[in-house]
């Protein structure tokens, strides 16, 4: 394990460093003060969403939804409590695919909420469909360590 780790601003996307002996919990951006995690996921754009999965040392999970889709609306719930449990070992981001489509083209999404997982820049595993809590916690848990 690195001495340190890369991570992305959730508020002004400046790339922090955070030494492996900080609590990560309590970290904050050397640049805006904000929390670098405080468990809920962040809505992004293009541009956000390009910084997150290329520079961030952490796996970052991304939910690709749309407002009008019903079971995206109840797995939103989910998504942001699985988000305060299992943050700050990897980073949760939201995508509208209504508000960035040409992400949802770039990754051929066809239905949604679709999950995506990012390991610096490279989609490392996907799965589609509303999850409940404890099947979102398992695949989560289950893929290898960064």
């Amino acid at each position: 394990m690195p001495s340190t780790m890369k991570i992305v601003c959730p508020y002004c996307l400046s790339v922090n460093r955070l030494g492996a002996d900080r609590d990560a919990r309590r970290a904050k951006c050397g640049k805006c003060t904000g929390r670098l995690f405080d468990g809920r996921p962040h809505a992004v754009d293009k541009a956000a969403f390009d910084r997150h999965i290329t520079r961030n040392d952490i796996s970052v999970v991304a939910d690709f939804w749309a407002e009008w889709c019903g079971p995206c609306k109840m797995m939103a719930p989910v998504f942001k409590a699985v988000t305060a449990e299992m943050e700050p070992a990897l980073r949760f981001l939201k995508v509208d695919i209504e508000a960035e489509p040409a992400l949802a083209a770039r990754f051929q999404i066809r239905s949604i909420p679709m999950l995506m997982i990012f390991r610096k820049g490279v989609l490392f595993a996907h799965r589609g469909g509303a999850l409940d809590r404890a099947t979102l916690r398992a695949w989560l848990a289950s893929l290898p360590a960064a």
